[in-house]
This record gives structure tokens, C-alpha cells and sequence, in this order.
């Protein structure tokens, strides 16, 4: 349900400032086809450049439901999207993988299944899959073949690739086989993908693609701006947030109109450029202030939203890797945003995910969730009676109420150093990080699927022109 009478005046303003964008300014679909469902909607078209009304918009954005449910595979994964529930999800798109001391390399598709094996086995992800690293070794069909390692490495709620009509409607056949049919996958959210505008105010083919084929099976997506403020959006960052939720309301409402109903995700990744390099600053403040936001305004417009991640500009390892992560993952989840990608891993400007970095963004998550938990105020934590058992210059340590709450109250870390430690510190953290790392992946074990689904997967998968040899070194 929308809260637009209840929006501050800030959001207000910003609120009126996106309307008037899409009224007067109006935004550009590169797609014949939703041009023409605009126009038989009702919204003004001129050339590939729509208009919409408020009226018109928020109607439309109205439709989406503000809350549903996702299923995976393995039902203990199932998961809500919406109110304030909170989902974190895999990196997407970085094409390089970072060592510890700062060199890259290109991604391979044996780092493609060793980060979804990381992601398997981590208890804060109920999401896995998506383009988690881009392989640089499958040159065709890169998003089936990604999908296929999905499936067979992982149980959880399904993130895909975006792509073109015919490669997204075959994702969708692979979902078929694995979800019992087309028509089967169309009753329940299975799978989500990232659906981005192009800054400023654009929606390209590929993407409208996308978004045309996930609707048409009601499977959600997420529309994201990246606006990067001081080069495709306004310096400011007030100009920046009404530019970007200008283009995701109008991605939304056309999502609407291609299939009323649909589930529907409000995403941002907008955040400012270095105008020193142009180049896109992940880990800055005026990020985390713009994940903030768009979580306030898609919560006034009754819609699940998406931002945020463990976010770092760094080339390393790093002190700098470490502040910003925290900074941009406790904005996100201290908002309540409801699916936050890019959770655990990425670095560098989204261009590289390291595996050390992943066990460290572990480590930050478990922080911030234990901050963002509170305090739980009552009789017993208060521990009236314990304090005045002990007296004055007593100890805590051996009463019963601490023994009955030292699992609960605190967190634990699993990497971090505290109390004595003596020797090089910096290797026995890197150590502590590295034991972690091996654990999960030692502890690791395959799902099990029906061999029959197996083997329909794979002979699809060849009759669509990927290399059987590929599929095998998966």
C-alpha cells in the first residue's frame, strides 16, 4: 500500500522532482513493442520518448505487490520479499577475480562454481547463482551455462543473467525442466534477475527484453538505476535521487503494464562519480546516502526495494576495503532493504570478486546484523537480580544468567583477533581467514537432482549449441 501522505518533505520533494522529470522530460524505451503497450495504455509517446502523468504512473506502480514470496528448490530456503524482511545476495558481473595482494585475473567458470559453492554454504544467503563472476572461458551462451552450474551446485532461490528475448526464454525453459513446466514456473517467483536503466533516463533493448520475458512468466525483477552523480546525473545528490527514482518508478509501471501484477523489485546503485578519474565510486558516503534513500522512498510507494552490498572502490585487501564495506552494507541493512546484492566478495569498483574479501564480508555481515538486532529490553536481560547477587565488586563470569545468555548476546566472531595474540598479526589474521575459506569449501556437498532432470538439462543445453565438453568441466 502507498504512504505518499506520510513521506517527509524531503522525500516529497523529490517525489514532485521525479514526476516532473517524467512529465516534461519523459524517458526513452529502445523497444518497439513496450512502446506500443505504453501507447495503448494511454501514455503519451513521441518517437522512442514516453510521458507520463502522476496519475498515470502511480497507478500503474500501484499494482505491484508490495510483498511476496520466493521459492527455491530446497523449501528451507524459501524466503519473503518485502516490509522488513532482508536478503543478501551474490556479487554480479565482475569479470576479474582479485588475489590477496592486489593482482588480477581473469574470471574462469571453476571460480564461477567455487564462489557458488561459498555462497551454498554461507547461512546468511538464502540466494545464489546470477553472473557471480563473468567466465571469460565460455565465450557462447555464457547465461545458460551459468544457469546449468546453478542448478546443479546450489538449492537456493535463483538468481539468472539478463539477456536477449531468445536467451532469456530459453532460461526460462531450463526453469521449466527444473520446476515441473513453463506453466508451473509461472505460479510461483523462482528465479530474479537485474533489469538497469541506462542513466539518464533510457531503458535499452536487451533490457527491456529481459524484463518482457521475466514478466511474462511473473518471475520478479529488480529495475536498478546506477546513476553516477556528477556525470550521468546531477552533482547533487538530491538531483541524482530524483533522476534515478524517476527512471525505476517508470521501468516499474511498464513492468505493470506488460503483466499487471508481477512481482517487482525498486532497485539503486546509485552513488557518485570521483571527479578527479570519472570513475564510479562504490565505497563513498553519498552511495550509502542514496541507498538509504531510495529504501525510504520504495518503502512510501509500497514496493520491496534493493540496494547496497559490501561495497569497495579498493585494489586490494585493504584498509580501505574493510571501512567501506561495513559503511555501505550497515546503510543498506539498517534501512531494511530487502534484497541487497553484492553482499559478500566484490571489490574494486564491481570489477573483481575476491575470495578472501567474501570470508572477511562474512565477518562484516554478522557485525552489522548484530548491530542492526538492538537491544532486547525486559526483566531478565535487565538482570536486576543478578546485579544485586553479585554486589559490589563481584564478578559476572561464573552466574548462571551468563551462562544462559553467552551464546545468545554476543557476537562471535570467526576471523577477528581479540584477547593475546602474540606474532606476526597480519598472517595469523590472513590464517584465521583462509582456515574459514578451506572449511566451507571442504564441508561443501552438492545438492542432489533426479538424474532423468540431469540428463534433460544437459541434452537441452547441447540441442541449443553448448559444447558438451563445457558442460562436463562444470
Amino acid at each position: 500500500m502507498m504512504e505518499l501522505e506520510k513521506m517527509d518533505e524531503d522525500l516529497r520533494q523529490i517525489h514532485e522532482a521525479s514526476m516532473t522529470i517524467l512529465e516534461q522530460t519523459g524517458m526513452m524505451f529502445h523497444h518497439s513493442g513496450v512502446l506500443r503497450i505504453m501507447e495503448q495504455n494511454g501514455i503519451r509517446v513521441e518517437g522512442q520518448t514516453a510521458f507520463f502523468t502522476r496519475k498515470q504512473l502511480m497507478e500503474w506502480v500501484g499494482k505491484a505487490p508490495a510483498q511476496f514470496k520466493m521459492y527455491a528448490r530446497n523449501p528451507k530456503y524459501d524466503m519473503e520479499v518485502g516490509g522488513d524482511h532482508v536478503e543478501l545476495c551474490p556479487g554480479y558481473g565482475a569479470p576479474f577475480v582479485c588475489e590477496i595482494n592486489g593482482n588480477k585475473r581473469a574470471a574462469l567458470l571453476n571460480d564461477y562454481v567455487s564462489l557458488l559453492k561459498l555462497f551454498q554454504e554461507s547461512n546468511y544467503h538464502n540466494v545464489n547463482g546470477g553472473v557471480v563472476v563473468q567466465p571469460t572461458d565460455v565465450e557462447n551462451s555464457a547465461i545458460l551455462v551459468m544457469l546449468y552450474a546453478t542448478m546443479i551446485y546450489s538449492d537456493k532461490v535463483i538468481m539468472t543473467g539478463s539477456g536477449s528475448a531468445d536467451e532469456v526464454e530459453k532460461l526460462m525453459d531450463m526453469l521449466g525442466i527444473l520446476f515441473g513446466g513453463k506453466v508451473a514456473l509461472s505460479e510461483k517467483p523462482r528465479c530474479m534477475t537485474i533489469v538497469n536503466t541506462n542513466t539518464p533516463l533510457q531503458l535499452d533493448t536487451k533490457m527491456l527484453e529481459t524484463m518482457m520475458v521475466f514478466n511474462k512468466y511473473k518471475q520478479p525483477v529488480v529495475i536498478a538505476a546506477a546513476a553516477m552523480a556528477g556525470t550521468t546525473s546531477p552533482m547533487t545528490l538530491a538531483g541524482t535521487i530524483a533522476l534515478s527514482n524517476a527512471e525505476v518508478l517508470a521501468g516499474i509501471a511498464v513492468a505493470q503494464m506488460v503483466n499487471e501484477g508481477t512481482p517487482v523489485i525498486y532497485g539503486s546503485q546509485s552513488t557518485t562519480a570521483d571527479m578527479r578519474t570519472g570513475s564510479i565510486a562504490i565505497g563513498a558516503p553519498e552511495g550509502a546516502l542514496c541507498y538509504h534513500y531510495a529504501a525510504r522512498l520504495a518503502k512510501s510507494y509500497g514496493l520491496p526495494c534493493r540496494g547496497g552490498g559490501a561495497l569497495t572502490d579498493a585494489k586490494s585487501l585493504s584498509v580501505q576495503a574493510g571501512y567501506e564495506s561495513m559503511l555501505t552494507l550497515l546503510a543498506a541493512y539498517s534501512a531494511k532493504t530487502n534484497i541487497i546484492i553484492h553482499s559478500a566478495g566484490i571489490m574494486e569498483s564491481y570489477n573483481a570478486m575476491c575470495y578472501e574479501k567474501f570470508i572477511i564480508d562474512l565477518e562484516i555481515i554478522g557485525i552489522v546484523k548484530r548491530f542492526c538486532k538492538g537491544v532486547k529490553i525486559n526483566e531478565e536481560t535487565l538482570a536486576l537480580e543478578v546485579i544485586n547477587k553479585v554486589g559490589i565488586a563481584g564478578e559476572f563470569l561464573t552466574t548462571e544468567h551468563t551462562m544462559n545468555h553467552c551464546r545468545k548476546e554476543p557476537f562471535a566472531p570467526d576471523i577477528s583477533l581479540r584477547g593475546a595474540v602474540t606474532g606476526d598479526l597480519d598472517g595469523v589474521l590472513l590464517g584465521n581467514i583462509r582456515k574459514k575459506k578451506d572449511k566451507m569449501l571442504a564441508s561443501y556437498r552438492k545438492p542432489e537432482m533426479p538424474e532423468d532432470m540431469h540428463n534433460r538439462l544437459v541434452n537441452y543445453l547441447v540441442i541449443c549449441g553448448i559444447d558438451a565438453n563445457i558442460l562436463e568441466g562444470v
